[in-house]
């Protein structure tokens, strides 16, 4: 059976809405990073950089999100979560997976560790850093609310929901406690699109399997 090593309300939400949606049979197997057990020896034979998620399909071990989503796509092709092989759409599914993944949330997570990028102590450098990458947040948000807008459809790549959904409304969540630049949830397309994330059955169970209470974006 695949295995989800998840956390709530990390990148592992993401496989977990695409597995929702598939509803293939799945476990969840908890890694709990308020106990640093995603550093644990255990965990870390599974992914050696001690990040979460990783996803066991038999003996297939696979972490980087973007990659446990391409998996889930290309070994479930009914579910048409990803665009034909070879197609100009699902070249532009690769762009916008990759964008998600290195542009918008590596930029998220220097916000959310800026004092990662300081030398330790740093209180000011750090708060430097924060305040920078909350500002090219606010653009990378803006390209998202631009291309929704550029679509018309109801979901990210147009009339048809795809594993890019996903992904951009759980980084878009990760916006909800911005106080400079505004959230996702009130752009003008990406509020919208939001609402219509959270109204997905799928969504639903996952907000509810990993215990999260409103607001959720």
């Amino acid at each position: 059976m695949i295995q989800l090593h998840h956390y709530p309300a990390t990148a592992a939400m993401i496989p977990h809405i695409v597995l929702e949606e598939l509803g293939v049979p799945y476990e969840r197997v908890l890694v709990d990073r308020s106990r640093d057990l995603h550093k644990a020896p255990g965990y870390l034979k599974l992914n050696p950089n001690g990040l979460i998620p990783v996803l066991t399909d038999g003996e297939l071990v696979l972490y980087e999100t973007a990659a446990i989503v391409l998996h889930l796509c290309d070994t479930h092709p009914g579910a048409a979560l990803a665009p034909p092989v070879g197609s100009a759409q699902r070249a532009h599914f690769y762009k916008w997976l990759t964008w998600l993944t290195n542009t918008l949330q590596a930029t998220l997570m220097v916000y959310f560790y800026p004092e990662r990028w300081v030398d330790e102590g740093n209180t000011e450098g750090a708060a430097e850093v924060k305040r920078h990458a909350e500002g090219k947040v606010d653009g990378l948000l803006a390209q998202l609310d631009a291309e929704l807008a550029r679509q018309g459809g109801p979901w990210f790549a147009g009339e048809a929901y795809s594993a890019l959904d996903p992904y951009v409304f759980t980084l878009a969540r990760w916006t909800r406690n911005f106080r400079v630049t505004a959230p996702a949830r009130n752009r003008p397309q990406l509020g919208a699109y939001l609402e219509r994330m959270l109204a997905r059955p799928a969504v639903q169970r996952v907000l509810a399997n990993e215990g999260l209470q409103p607001p959720y974006v």
